[in-house]
This record gives structure tokens, sequence and C-alpha cells, in this order.
């Protein structure tokens, strides 16, 4: 199959070399700061999403991370107060599956503590949810976010590998509003072919629960999804038929780092948001880390190799010695994959070059 050419729109343009630091914060190569971290707390899900990990590449007898070599809830812990000082104000627990960690509320609360995060949130398929949303809650989660690709029952189960019941992701979500997460964001992965034909019955279906969804333009996230950009729908495409059921208007992002571009309903106000990495990349904004649940810190998505903290932490460092690891690992980050891969498409090449899998980074 050809190339698809995609129209390309950069968005935050890269800038000039930057000093380390400016105004407290700790800047990469190209002055962009460390904010957000998301930490991926296993490997394993109970899902097998074609865009994630497709059955075929992840059977029954896929060799997932031993218990041993995984960071412990006072690991994770330790280094993300560390990084709090260096400035991430933000954590979002990840997986894998991050509710099959056994006692991850008490890894919730432990998180909660550290001074100097002011947002901690989970992203998860929504199928334990609804018997673990009140105590999540309790310990101190602020927000929720599912991933929901489709809402026709036969669609989902194709499309998380193992013949889930969406009914069970539903019930899950309604479980967390009781539990006083709402609104919840949804998470949409869309495909072209696949589940594109339902973008305006779930942004409907949603709206009127006053969620937002975000529709998340189909990435060349890992190497076993077999991406091709002609499964690409462009966020403009969703936003033409959204709106056309639905009108909107733009909102604006809430701060330059954030992924998502937001629009609101014209009717009611309801959000709903776009994450548009092949189409618009955002690499010059880019302000977060990634933490996997080996201990091992990507500085990006589409990163082919992390840089282990877990080494050093068992080792005996202190924390001064790990904040200076951490500081030499993201002043010298200079990652821009989606705007490389952009300018790759526009020039007509699509070559798949080694990746982490989604599963091990959380997204």
């Amino acid at each position: 199959m050809p190339t698809k050419v995609i129209p390309i729109v950069a968005k935050g343009a890269l800038r000039a070399p930057a000093p380390a630091f400016r105004g407290g914060e700790l800047l990469d190569t190209l002055g962009r700061p460390m904010r957000d971290l998301r930490i991926s707390v296993t490997d394993r899900c109970n899902f097998r999403c074609v865009y994630c990990m497709p059955r075929e590449a992840f059977g029954a007898d896929h060799p997932f991370l031993p218990y041993s070599a995984i960071l412990t809830f006072e690991e994770i812990t330790r280094l993300a107060r560390v990084f709090a000082g260096l400035g991430v104000r933000k954590l979002r627990l990840t997986g894998g599956e991050p509710l099959l960690r056994s006692q991850i509320e008490k890894l919730v609360a432990m998180l909660a503590a550290i001074d100097g995060i002011d947002d901690l949130a989970l992203t998860t398929n929504g199928l334990l949810l609804a018997g673990q949303a009140r105590a999540l809650r309790a310990a101190g989660l602020d927000r929720i976010t599912v991933s929901v690709p489709s809402l026709d029952p036969a669609v989902f189960a194709r499309l998380s590998g193992l013949g889930h019941r969406v009914e069970d992701v539903l019930a899950g979500i309604d479980a967390a509003v009781a539990a006083g997460f709402a609104p919840l964001k949804i998470n949409v992965v869309v495909i072209k072919g696949t589940n594109d034909h339902e973008v305006t019955s779930i942004a409907r279906y949603f709206k009127q629960r006053g969620h937002v969804v975000r529709f998340i333009e189909y990435m060349d996230v890992g190497t076993l999804n077999e991406w091709d950009p002609s499964s690409v729908v462009s966020s403009r495409e969703i936003l033409e038929q959204i709106g056309r059921a639905l009108p909107l208007e733009a909102a604006g992002r809430a701060r330059s780092s954030d992924v998502a571009d937001r629009f609101r309903y014209l009717d009611d106000g309801v959000e709903l948001g776009t994450i548009a990495s092949v189409t618009e990349p955002f690499c010059g904004d880019c302000a977060r880390g990634r933490l996997t649940a080996d201990g091992q810190l990507y500085t990006c998505l589409f990163g082919a190799a992390g840089h282990d903290l877990k080494g050093p932490l068992r080792a005996g460092a202190d924390d001064r010695e790990l904040a200076a690891i951490i500081v030499g690992i993201w002043r010298a980050r200079t990652d821009r994959y989606s705007e490389e891969r952009a300018e790759a498409l526009q020039a007509g090449r699509n070559r798949p070059v080694p990746k982490v899998e989604m599963y091990r980074i959380g997204g």
C-alpha cells in the first residue's frame, strides 16, 4: 500500500538551545521544562488491544516482568518525590493496566502526600474500575481517564482483543461518577475502517453524561501494531464529522504543554478534545517524562531506549544523586519524534524505527 501523505501543522515551534534552568524549571536542549510524569506500575494487561498489545504478539506465554524486577510502592514514591523536587507537578498512573497492580490505592495515598504534586490521575481500560473506584477516591486520586475504543459490543470485543464487554467498562465509569470523579475523560483511539463511523455517536453518548471525550489519532507507538498512515483519521476529519451534528467552538489549551486541543459544544458547554500527534505534532511543547514499571526513564513516548533509575536506586544512591542523574538525562533531551515522522511522511517515507512498546510505557 502506498504511503499516505498527511498534511502537517506543527504545534509549538521548537526553540533555540536553552539554558539548563529558567525560573527554577529544569529545561532540555530545546527549552522544554519537565512538568509531568507518567508512571507505569505494571506491564501486564487484561486487554489485548490491536493498537497496543495485539493478541497475535502477546499470547498466554508472553514473558512479562517478574515481580522482583518491578519497582515497589516505596521506590516509586521516592522517585516521584525526587521528580517533584525538580519541577514535576502532575503524576499519572498507567500500565499495562494499572488496576491489575495489587493494592494500587496504597500507592495512590503515598503519592498524594508528596509536597508539590498538584494533580494525581490514572488511566485505565475500566474493566476493574467498578470494584476499585471508591478506594481510589478515598486514597486521594484526583482524576480518572478511561479508554473506550467503541460503544458497539462487537467492535469493542474485537478491539479489546479478548472479547470483553463494553457494558462492564461503562459500569466502571458509572461507579467512578458515584465515587466523585465526574467528569471523567474518555480516550478513543480512532482507526479508519474500524471505529471511525462511531465518532459522532460516541461523542453524543458521553456528552449527554457530561464526560470529556478525547479522540486520538492512531499512532505508530511500538513496533507490533502494524501501523500504517492510511489508517489515520485526522483530528480535522473527526471534528468535521462531529460538528455537523453537534456544533462546536474552539476552547484553546489549558496549558501549552497539554496534548489535547479543547473544544466546547455550543449548546451546553461540555468539552471535547482531540490529540493530533500525527497530523499536528506538538513536540515543541512536550513536558512529559515516563517511568516504566522496572524503573526506566523515557523522555519520549516513541523512545527506543530508556535510562535506568532502578539500578542506582537499589545500589544505594541518595536523593541528591538520583536528582543529578535525572537532571543529566533531561538536560540532554532532544526528542521530537512526531515532528520527524511528519517530515518523513511529507517526503513520502514511512520507514519503521525501533521504539518501546506502549504496554511498557503507558501511553
